[in-house]
């Protein structure tokens, strides 16, 4: 019987690599493909593949949102698919069957897949739950708006790291925001909930639905009609602070005075 795996990926590029690498190896169906954290845990418990290849950065519900939601049942074997930097490559290491680095050739897939083979093999399905459930207590604290220095932007099948000091500004555009960065903008599949909570309180503040600013880059503010304020940046960048955000007028003029 062969090893029924399960892709889950945001990024259509990145499945069909994957899926490309897994034509290779006999021993292995691939049993379906999920584009989201949500649609992957309907699927895993439907399906229960013996296998998992799951991307850790997805919007709304990510790879570790998809093993908490897993807790408590028959957990698969899971091969972590991260753009993450290495601050929690440890975790990885330690708790999950592997993991794979993006960029990543086909003998670390390879490497890593047979790993999963072999931890599928011995049937320890009681193992695995109780090693991705410490997997959750370790990176989840690592996740911290306090912690985070690098951004993972997915373009074009490869990865920007953006240095989270550099950003200037942040911009809802749909289901995605624009991260700008001096002059340029690096579009992310994110909400901007998401990225908010990803940010350092510190040092960025929500100031509209639409527009989270790095305060550490705010020259001036300008009086509007209604209680709002023009944020004018160093780089003469001008934004909106909305009246539905002004109980952030005091923070913001603490922080910039």
């Amino acid at each position: 019987m062969k090893t029924r795996v399960l892709v889950v990926d945001d990024e259509p590029l990145a499945r069909e690599r994957v899926r490309a690498l897994l034509q290779g190896v006999t021993e292995i169906e691939c049993i379906g493909e999920c584009a989201d954290g949500i649609s992957a845990v309907a699927a895993i418990r439907k399906d229960a593949p013996d296998i998992v290849l799951l991307d850790v950065q997805m919007p709304e519900l990510d790879g570790f949102g998809v093993i908490s939601q897993l807790s408590g049942g028959k957990m698969p074997a899971v091969i972590f698919v991260t753009a993450y930097d290495r601050f929690a490559l440890k975790a990885f290491e330690v708790h999950a069957v592997d993991y794979l680095l993006k960029p990543f050739d086909k003998e670390r897939f390879i490497t890593a897949l047979n790993r999963a083979i072999d931890q599928v093999k011995r049937q320890q399905a009681g193992e695995l739950s109780q090693r991705l459930t410490a997997l959750l207590a370790d990176v989840r604290p690592e996740q911290k708006p306090k912690q985070l220095d690098r951004i993972a932007v997915k373009s074009s099948g490869r990865v920007v790291f953006v240095k989270v000091d550099e950003i200037d500004w942040v911009e809802a555009a749909d289901n995605y925001v624009s991260l700008h960065v001096g002059s340029e903008n690096h579009l992310h599949r994110e909400t901007m909930a998401s990225i908010e909570g990803q940010l350092p309180p510190e040092k960025f503040m929500r100031i509209s639905r639409s527009t989270i600013v790095n305060m550490d880059r705010i020259k001036e503010l300008q009086p509007l009609f209604h209680g709002e304020y023009t944020v004018i940046l160093r780089n003469g960048t001008k934004l909106t602070l909305s009246r539905s955000y002004r109980e952030k007028l005091d923070q913001l003029m603490g922080r910039i005075s």
